[in-house]
């Protein structure tokens, strides 16, 4: 009898535990962090999330920027991004730090602070929708 009690209290803190956890902010959230994670879905070469992060303008691009970094082992050194402005609806965001991504023998490192993000609201969540 303690034994069942015992379990049925151990499976509410289990559900209680996972329900929880499906509701922590996703990444999409602010648009600095949307940038973050599309930058990270580059480099690991998932262009599903890649394409999760992106408007519905950006994805045709986002998928030709997965295609470009296909045959290259690509990584993020000392990356930051913050919003550093709006234009109406679209935030700027800026990042600091690199990808740097090896083609065999030879590196090739890619300044993020080059190039400024737009991240619009679409569907409620922040997403990639182009740069300057």
């Amino acid at each position: 009898m303690k034994l069942d009690i015992l379990y049925k209290v151990l499976l509410c803190f289990l559900v209680v535990l996972s329900l929880t956890s499906c509701g922590q902010p996703s990444s999409n959230n602010d648009p600095a962090e949307a940038i973050s994670a599309y930058l990270l879905a580059l480099v690991h070469k998932d262009v599903n999330q890649m394409i999760n992060r992106s408007c519905a303008a950006w994805e045709a691009q986002a998928q030709q920027e997965f295609d470009s970094f296909a045959a290259v082992t690509a990584n993020l050194n000392q990356v930051n991004c913050q919003v550093t402005g709006q234009e109406g609806d679209t935030r700027l965001v800026t990042c600091t730090g690199k990808i740097i991504a090896n083609y065999g023998n030879e590196v090739l490192e890619i300044n993020l602070g080059d190039r400024t993000y737009q991240v619009i609201d679409e569907g409620g969540e922040w997403r990639m929708c182009g740069y300057r």
